[in-house]
């Protein structure tokens, strides 16, 4: 992998442009708005990112008549009151104070669209935000709900037309701050595989809940502090929505589609719930250290590559690392490691093999983050488990050229439909398997 922003979409590392965003809110600001008046002119939901280079960072505002609020899921803020807005006419100024630190944006309004610049510490980004409403989160389809340890979690149900029940899958996004439609504010625009596949699933007779996971968007509210984020979390969520779908007699089967890093929680998802059917799309067949060891082999000097070493070695034993060096910050730091000592004791492999349920391993011969390889492996560890690599397709799901640029263009193009074969190869699968009668 040659740009850490592709790369570390295998991560679930948060940035830390916002320091202790995620800490408790122990001493929050009374909100003091100004510019009372002219406040219902942007009154309303905007969302869009602090545009850091290779590292866009997303932001979610909402203004009211009264008080404005920013969440950032990425970091697990959540409607964090503002300490001023001031406007005049087409100028727009806001700002926050976390732990004494000043924030700050300044911009203007230009229609629909606010931009301007973002600043903290002496270090100055510029941002970007589109007006839009909460019914938009929502977008087609129904809003379920299901209860968790600590909170409801939200997700998007698909449904065919017609008479039921249906078989449902539960679609799973892959890592770092993706949602539900398979776009993540670590990359720039927008891509919707995960949505379009949503979609395809109806026509095809096949119910689907898909969700944001927690910390990010609808969801952003459950991410709570780091280092108290374990891979557990995620496999425990997947598998809240499979119970849900069983006990609602619209659904006949429930299976799980998981993608990327949500093939992994899918696998141990379903086996804990005695899923119907599972299907991996570009996961990962070896443990996550092995993946990550081979991209920064690419990417760094000896000595900072041999220190990444060690600090896994010492993750794999449960051991967390305190000193980590600067550059290896944004994947090591001490608030991450007792998430990825919780992901290390997960081999997909040895998952994999668990399963009772029929099986369906794909992947695409253009994919630039998870190889052929992995699938045939995984493919390989079972014994009835269906293999299907699909011709010009990348890890989001699209038909991509063979240059490096040409796919990555891809990953920011929610125009392009699903690669060619792909959902022939998933109807076919879910119909021998969830909607025959056997």
């Amino acid at each position: 992998m040659k740009k850490l922003g592709i790369t570390f979409c295998l991560m679930t590392s948060i940035l830390l442009v916002i320091a202790g965003c995620s800490k408790k809110k122990e001493s929050e600001p009374e909100t003091n708005l100004k510019g009372m008046s002219s406040l219902e002119s942007i009154e309303g939901l905007w969302e869009g990112s602090i545009i850091i280079p290779n590292q866009p960072l997303s932001i979610i505002l909402t203004f009211e008549k009264n008080n404005g609020a920013i969440s950032i899921p990425a970091q697990g803020l959540s409607d964090y009151p503002l300490t001023s807005v001031i406007i005049n006419e087409s100028d727009v100024f806001f700002d926050m104070a976390i732990q004494g630190q000043p924030i700050t944006f300044d911009g203007k309004v230009e229609q629909e669209k606010i931009t301007g610049t973002f600043t903290q510490q002496g270090q100055s980004f510029p941002f970007e935000l589109t007006k839009g409403n909460k019914e938009q989160l929502a977008e087609k389809g129904d809003v379920v709900e299901v209860k968790l340890k600590d909170g409801t979690m939200s997700g998007q149900l698909e449904m065919p037309q017609g008479e039921g029940p249906f078989p449902l899958m539960v679609i799973i996004a892959g890592s770092g701050p993706t949602d539900r439609d398979g776009n993540s504010a670590a990359l720039p625009g927008k891509n919707n595989s995960l949505k379009m596949l949503a979609e395809n699933l109806a026509t095809e007779g096949v119910a689907s809940i898909r969700y944001d996971k927690r910390g990010v968007g609808s969801n952003a509210s459950l991410a709570g502090k780091e280092e108290d984020m374990r891979f557990e979390h995620y496999i425990d969520d997947a598998a809240a929505w499979v119970q849900f779908a069983k006990t609602d007699e619209r659904f006949s089967k429930v299976g799980i589609i998981g993608h990327s890093e949500g093939s992994l929680i899918g696998m141990v998802a379903a086996e804990k719930t005695d899923a119907d059917a599972f299907i991996s799309i570009a996961g990962a067949g070896r443990p996550i250290d092995q993946i990550l060891l081979e991209q920064l082999k690419e990417q760094l000097p000896a000595n900072l590559l041999e220190e990444s070493k060690t600090i896994l070695d010492k993750l794999k034993q449960g051991e967390q690392v305190k000193t980590v060096s600067p550059e290896l910050q944004s994947i090591f730091r001490p608030s991450v490691q007792p998430y990825m000592i919780s992901w290390l004791h997960y081999d997909p492999v040895a998952q994999l093999q668990k399963l009772q349920s029929p099986v369906f391993i794909m992947n695409g011969n253009r994919d630039i983050q998870v190889s052929i390889q992995d699938a045939e492996r995984l493919h390989d560890a079972t014994n009835d488990s269906r293999l299907l690599i699909v011709k010009n397709m990348n890890h989001i799901l699209k038909e991509a050229p063979d240059d490096r640029a040409g796919n990555i263009a891809t990953y920011s193009n929610p125009e392009l439909p699903l690669a060619k074969g792909l959902m022939d190869g998933i109807t076919v699968f879910l119909k021998d398997e969830l909607l025959r009668e056997k």
